[in-house]
């Protein structure tokens, strides 16, 4: 195996693979602007595979499949057999929204982590986000078989709404038997950015490109699904070393301010999550250190 790769901000730890656009819940505030006529995108199952081998090869710790709703992706789980083939850590981050009773065996593998959102303990409020009636029974019922099973779970909570009941939905989730819990604002991407205004690398966390990577449904690279418009080239194309080590990559992180580390990376993000990193309730969001 070739040495990790180095860039000016560290090893390579993390990759996050936006593996479809499809999405059965339409999210008021959703980054990736999924939804039902979502589509998978230009990427195969084999491309996302090659992706997953070059990811190892560079040094790469674990594996984030993300949407969209990434289940909705039909070779989703031949996908989290291949990262584990390399010994890598894998993350679905899912809705949970409809969870098939053969799913659970494969999020219950050794190596495997799962990630949901959650917006209010009213079934009303959460779903005026996610604009799917039922949304809040049916996260809610995958959520308490998660804990059941055993399955490391981290929840997002992200304020979308004037006077959201982010502290309620977090004391529920507690109850639930949740210990992995993240609060954050909706950042100014996808589908919360205003009207007529363009997305500003001052909603970043500013650890984007810093030990991670993500590929969009096009194959695109950008420093973070978050960062989606800073593409820096296509692994259909070049191949994910070439993309990093190239020119666009250098100046694509050096166009994203270095925060105080004051501003969490949004729930969503999920650079590895192994405590050397800016994963939700782990360690401090960003903190410098972690990025030497």
């Amino acid at each position: 195996m070739e040495s990790p790769a180095k860039s000016p901000t560290g090893l390579l730890r993390s990759i996050e693979l936006e593996i479809t656009g499809a999405c059965q819940l339409q999210c008021t505030q959703c980054f990736a602007q999924s939804g039902p006529s979502g589509t998978h995108g230009a990427m195969t199952a084999d491309d996302w595979r090659r992706v997953i081998s070059d990811a190892a090869t560079l040094g790469v710790r674990e594996v984030q499949l993300i949407g969209g709703e990434p289940t909705m992706y039909p070779a989703w789980a031949e996908l989290v057999d291949h990262a584990l083939s390399f010994g890598l850590q894998v993350e679905v981050y899912s809705n949970l929204f409809h969870v098939r009773p053969s799913w659970w065996r494969v999020l219950a593998r050794d190596g495997v982590k799962l990630a949901t959102s959650y917006y209010s303990d009213r079934a009303a409020e959460h779903e005026a986000i996610t604009t799917r009636a039922g949304s809040y029974a049916r996260t809610r019922e995958h959520i308490v078989e998660a804990v059941r099973r055993g399955i490391p779970l981290r929840v997002g909570i992200v304020s979308v709404l004037p006077g959201q009941r982010v502290e309620q939905a977090r004391a529920e989730l507690e109850e639930l038997g949740v210990t992995q819990i993240r609060t954050d604002r909706a950042r100014a991407v996808g589908r919360a950015l205003p009207p007529g205004t363009a997305p500003d690398v001052s909603e970043l966390c500013g650890g984007c490109g810093r030990g991670q990577v993500a590929v969009l449904p096009t194959g695109q690279v950008t420093p973070c699904v978050m960062a989606r418009w800073m593409t820096t080239g296509n692994v259909r194309e070049q191949g994910l070393a070439a993309v990093l080590s190239g020119n666009a990559w250098a100046q694509a992180l050096r166009s994203i301010p270095a925060h105080a580390y004051s501003d969490p990376c949004d729930p969503d993000c999920n650079p590895a999550s192994d405590g050397g990193d800016c994963a939700p309730a782990e360690q401090t969001a960003c903190d410098p250190k972690y990025n030497e």
